[in-house]
C-alpha cells in the first residue's frame, strides 16, 4: 500500500508538471521545461543548455552556455506546438515574447488541460488496478477480511488522488480563463 501510494502521488506530480507547460497570459520558464533541443546529435532538455528569465510579464529571455546552440534553441522553442510563439535571436540571447491569449486560443487550451488531467486519472486508476491485482495474489494468505479492510483503503487512496487531479485542473481552467 505504502509502494501505491508513493506511485499515486508521483502520478499526480507529474499531472501537475504537465499542466504547468500549459501556457498562460504571462510567460512561465516552467512552459520550457520539456522542450527538447537537437544538440551535438543528441535530444538535450533546454533547461540544461541555458538559463530562462522571465524580465517582464509577457518575455523569457533564453541565455545559452555555449553560443554554437543558440541556432538549435531557437528551432526548437519554434517548433514546439501549441506555444504559437516567435523566438528572437540577437546573437547572444533568444527572447521569446508570448502573444495575448484570444478567447479560442484560451479554450483550446482548456481542452488540452482537461486531456491531461483525463490521461493522468487513468494512470492513477492503472496504479489500483495492479495494486488490486497484487491484493488478489496475496488472498491465500491473509484471508478474506484483511482483503477486504485493504481493498477499502486501496478505493480511498484513489478517490483522494483522482480528486487532487481534479483540484489542480480546476485551479489550471480558472487561471487559463482568467483575463
Amino acid at each position: 500500500m505504502t509502494e501505491t501510494a508513493g506511485r499515486m502521488d508521483r502520478a499526480v506530480e507529474a499531472a501537475k508538471e504537465d499542466f504547468a507547460t500549459v501556457r498562460t497570459g504571462r510567460a512561465n520558464p516552467q512552459l520550457f521545461q520539456k522542450i527538447s533541443v537537437e544538440y551535438y546529435g543528441s535530444p538535450t532538455p533546454l533547461a540544461q543548455l541555458a538559463s530562462l528569465n522571465t524580465p517582464e510579464a509577457r518575455t523569457i529571455i533564453v541565455t545559452p552556455y555555449d553560443k554554437t546552440a543558440l541556432k538549435a534553441i531557437e528551432q526548437a522553442i519554434r517548433d514546439v506546438p501549441n506555444l504559437g510563439v516567435n523566438p528572437t535571436n540577437d546573437g547572444n540571447i533568444v527572447r521569446v515574447t508570448m502573444p495575448e491569449l484570444t478567447a479560442d486560443r484560451r479554450k483550446e487550451y482548456v481542452k488540452i488541460v482537461r486531456s491531461k488531467g483525463e490521461d493522468a486519472k487513468v494512470h492513477v486508476r492503472g496504479i489500483r488496478r495492479k495494486a488490486k491485482d497484487d491484493l488478489d495474489a496475496l488472498k491465500s494468505d491473509i484471508g478474506e477480511d484483511e482483503l477486504a479492510r485493504a481493498e477499502k483503503e486501496l478505493d480511498a487512496l484513489t478517490r483522494a488522488h483522482v480528486d487532487a487531479i481534479d483540484e489542480a485542473l480546476k485551479r489550471k481552467e480558472a487561471e487559463l480563463l482568467e483575463v
